[in-house]
């Protein structure tokens, strides 16, 4: 399932590449293809054999950093690998994630969770930041906690769909703690003890947000600007979820001029913080 390698410029966040030097927006584009490309692979039912494809795309990035790959997309990511020094496990981790989810691995712990969000989440904070230039201690506490208020937005506002694929990620304990079992979300049952257990989730997710748009202060402005995109964009979402008082029967998402609001947010707070 070939992704689109130009389909940030359509996106909302395709102004924040605008602004960034040609070799560090090809190379996230090219990086944010391959994290398409595995979602696609766990999440879409005409693949007959994810996890085979997983393997392979496991292997083709063993050969991207023994300098041999097959792909075109390989081919790509080896010159993005050597130019940035990205990690190999920003891409190994991220496939063992999508592995999870073929399992419909649950979580008894929101620590168990977090060690989930890593692998899907907060590797690709950590890849993007490696191409935009920015790393050290502050990096890595950024990319988890904008990696972290991402995901938990996704996860609060998936729960239909991804009840649809017997897939039940809060974990067990939050759910024990407001009368809940994974069957009860599953079935659709208990609306209201959901909602409770959602706004827990939420509030986690708002003092992630506070806190990694707290530290962008401390980068170069233009550099946060994917970052702090992307932050105020979910953020919205996030809010927009909450205003159902977190009872919903599909997904709550952003409308484009939703969207867009987020965008020219960032913009604004980007150039007259």
């Amino acid at each position: 399932m070939a992704a689109d390698k130009n389909s940030y410029k359509k996106s909302s966040f395709g102004p924040a590449f605008l602004f960034l030097e040609e070799h560090r927006r090809e190379a996230l584009a090219d990086y944010y293809e391959f994290c398409r490309r595995m979602d696609d692979i766990a999440d879409e039912p005409d693949v007959q054999n994810p996890a085979g494809e997983l393997d392979f795309w496991a292997d083709e990035i063993a050969r991207v950093y023994d300098g041999r790959p097959e792909t075109d997309l390989g081919k790509r990511l080896l010159l993005h690998v050597r130019e940035f020094g990205i990690p190999q496990d920003r891409f190994l981790m991220l496939i063992d994630g999508m592995r999870a989810d073929l399992r419909g691995q649950t979580y008894t712990t929101f620590e168990e969770l977090d060690g989930y969000i890593y692998r899907v989440a907060v590797v690709v904070g950590l890849a993007t930041l490696d191409i935009l230039g920015v790393k050290g201690p502050e990096a890595d506490a950024l990319a988890n906690e904008l990696g972290g208020a991402v995901q938990l937005t996704n996860i609060i506002r998936d729960v239909p769909d991804d009840s649809l694929l017997g897939r039940v990620y809060l974990p067990e304990e939050l759910l024990a703690r407001h009368g809940l079992t994974r069957q009860d979300i599953l079935a659709g049952r208990s609306v209201e003890r959901l909602s409770r257990a959602l706004s827990e989730t939420a509030g986690r997710a708002q003092k992630l947000y506070a806190r990694a748009f707290e530290r962008m202060k401390a980068f170069p402005r233009l550099k946060m600007l994917p970052c702090r995109m992307m932050g105020y964009v979910y953020f919205s979402n996030l809010a927009k979820i909450r205003k159902t008082g977190f009872r919903f029967m599909r997904p709550v998402k952003l409308t484009k001029a939703e969207k867009l609001q987020g965008v020219l947010h960032a913009l604004f707070k980007t150039v007259f913080r």
